[in-house]
């Protein structure tokens, strides 16, 4: 118990849940301990309390989400102002951080890439680091179709990927449907909905023919006279 005291004294707690926007300090006058219906923070960990409802925990995690994501663009653009305005010092701002300077860099180089009114708050840090090598039109091409489409990171790789391969896999999707006549509309139809399953096109298209086998035949075994 003591221990706990400890970490509510020596920790600036952030405080989740239904009444974090008026909630008292986490250290009320007088030594009195936090309210047992918030979710605290500290230095080592999360103090949960018993019995916290589903819906007070369900928030605390989209809070903690969000916080995640914020941070790397908010060391990105913390590097990038030190790179700019410290020139000679900013490398003992890193080490009295404590902060690991390659992941900095990361961070910075995806932030730079993408200035402040450009990014978008419904999409992850890690979609945009997912475009930071190309160009700006390209970049908002595939950050609106990632938005529409409500890709995760992986669909949105998976995406580019399939993009990426153009006319090459096309090419070859189309000798290997050849005897099936299938029309090109159609081909483009199944490369989106490929990418929207987050799978490549030879992987949906067995995945949904082998599906659509199998149900047709469990009917059709079902239908047979018995002997």
């Amino acid at each position: 118990m003591a221990n706990q005291v400890d970490d509510y004294r020596d920790s600036k707690a952030l405080i989740f849940g239904k009444t974090a926007e008026a909630a008292p300090k986490a250290r009320r006058a007088g030594g009195a301990e936090p309210r047992c219906d918030q979710v605290l923070t500290t230095k080592v960990g999360l103090h949960i309390p018993v019995g916290l409802a589903f819906e007070d925990w369900e928030r605390a995690g989209r809070q903690l989400s969000g916080l995640l994501n914020s941070s790397s663009w908010w060391l990105g653009d913390w590097l990038i102002y030190g790179k700019d305005q410290y020139a000679d010092r900013y490398e003992r701002g890193i080490r009295a951080a404590g902060l690991q300077y390659q992941t900095l860099r990361n961070y910075a180089w995806v932030s730079r890439r993408f200035e402040l009114h450009r990014r978008r708050p419904a999409l992850s840090f890690q979609h945009h680091a997912e475009l930071a090598s190309l160009p700006v039109e390209e970049q908002e091409a595939w950050l609106d179709r990632a938005e529409r489409m409500k890709w995760n990171t992986k669909q949105l790789r998976n995406a580019i990927r399939a993009e990426r391969a153009g006319t090459s896999q096309q090419s070859s999707a189309v000798a290997a449907t050849r005897r099936l006549a299938v029309p090109d509309n159609r081909l483009q139809w199944w490369h989106k909905a490929a990418a929207h399953a987050g799978t490549e096109l030879g992987e949906w298209v067995t995945a949904t023919l082998d599906a659509a086998a199998s149900q047709l035949l469990n009917e059709a075994d079902r239908h047979l006279p018995l002997e």
